[in-house]
């Protein structure tokens, strides 16, 4: 019985010597049916109701994918895979929320239309009364669309720039001399550590919590960041290197609570949010510090030392872009003996030309 498929689309083109070939397409504008090596395949082959009946399903299954797709093929990338836990949680957190909403039912092909970016800005809009939780949830739908991009799965990522609604201005917030000393003075020795930790190395607080004895040499400290997996040697200044000496090793990391277990996220926080509202800081929106804070000063510590971008982000493990953005948009407390240094190197020079 003779298999009539409907909509191929036959074109026909004549060769040198005057012979014909067909080029057989399952619709107009649909794709080639071709053997496997991509051969045209011609009239008349059996092949081709299977070549049909493939372009077909293909495009219904292209079809029936959805946002909810792109999320799932996320979940599954490395992107997803190989980061920390803290860092998949959070993921999964507002990955969660886009599942139920009703962007997630978005096919593909409205998903990559520079229209859905008001959909999508309109979705991030319910979350407005929480304006960084909006935020995160903008950017991992921004870095769902990024994955799916970079897989070939969609030509352009709507989220790719912008949408962000919280605008946090700490260009002051950072811990000056008299804020170490007071948190100094209300911490217990653990908490002591973590402080001139973070201050002298510059990294973040979940790999604090998890660096072990055995990266300290003595001379550096080895670090592997959980959020980018980059590693860092940092050379211990003497002040830091004091400490960590005097230190009894009771555990195999080097922070430890009072019962000389390794801290816990959580455990740490509480922690260290009592022993804060302890040195009479600052507690106000705005002006309190948190540790985080630490590695931002970190960055202006050095700068203030001298120290150039590159030798700065060797040490924090911050990529120059961002090391030149902490100094020039949010850590700006030093920009005035920046300066002060800049035209004492500038006398000295002029001298020196005289």
């Amino acid at each position: 019985m003779r298999v009539v498929l409907e909509g191929i689309h036959k074109v026909k083109a004549k060769l040198a010597g005057g012979k014909q070939k067909y080029y057989l397409y399952a619709w107009r504008g649909g794709p080639l049916l071709s053997d496997a090596d991509g051969n045209a395949l011609q009239p008349g082959d059996k092949r081709i109701a299977k070549a049909y009946a493939d372009a077909h399903e293909a495009d219904k299954k292209k079809n029936d994918d959805t946002l909810r797709t792109l999320i799932d093929e996320f979940r599954r990338s490395t992107e997803y895979t190989e980061k920390a836990d803290k860092t998949r949680r959070g993921y999964d957190l507002y990955l969660g929320r886009i599942e139920s909403a009703a962007i997630a039912d978005m096919p593909i092909e409205a998903v990559q239309d520079p229209s859905a970016r008001g959909s999508f800005k309109a979705w991030r809009d319910t979350m407005a009364d929480k304006p960084r939780s909006a935020d995160y949830a903008w950017v991992t739908l921004a870095r769902v669309l990024s994955v799916a991009k970079d897989n070939g799965r969609i030509a352009v990522n709507v989220c790719e720039r912008g949408g962000r609604l919280y605008k946090a201005n700490r260009s002051e917030i950072i811990w000056e001399e008299d804020h170490i000393a007071a948190m100094m003075k209300a911490a217990r020795r653990p908490l002591q550590m973590a402080l001139m930790l973070g201050l002298w190395t510059g990294q973040r607080e979940g790999d604090l919590l998890r660096v072990a004895w055995n990266a300290y040499d003595g001379k550096s400290l080895r670090i592997k960041q959980g959020k980018t997996g980059a590693r860092v040697t940092i050379p211990v200044g003497e002040t830091l290197r004091q400490m960590l000496d005097a230190a009894p090793r009771v555990s195999t990391s080097i922070l430890t609570n009072t019962r000389n277990k390794p801290w816990t996220e959580d455990g740490f926080r509480a922690s260290w949010a009592t022993a804060y509202r302890n040195s009479g800081l600052p507690m106000a929106k705005g002006e309190k510090l948190h540790f985080h804070d630490l590695r931002g000063t970190a960055v202006t510590r050095l700068a203030l030392a001298g120290c150039s971008n590159s030798q700065i982000a060797a040490i924090t493990g911050h990529s120059l872009r961002d090391v030149e953005a902490i100094l020039d948009t949010h850590y700006l407390g030093g920009r005035v003996e920046l300066a002060e240094q800049a035209m004492l190197k500038l006398e000295q020079h002029a001298r020196k030309v005289v």
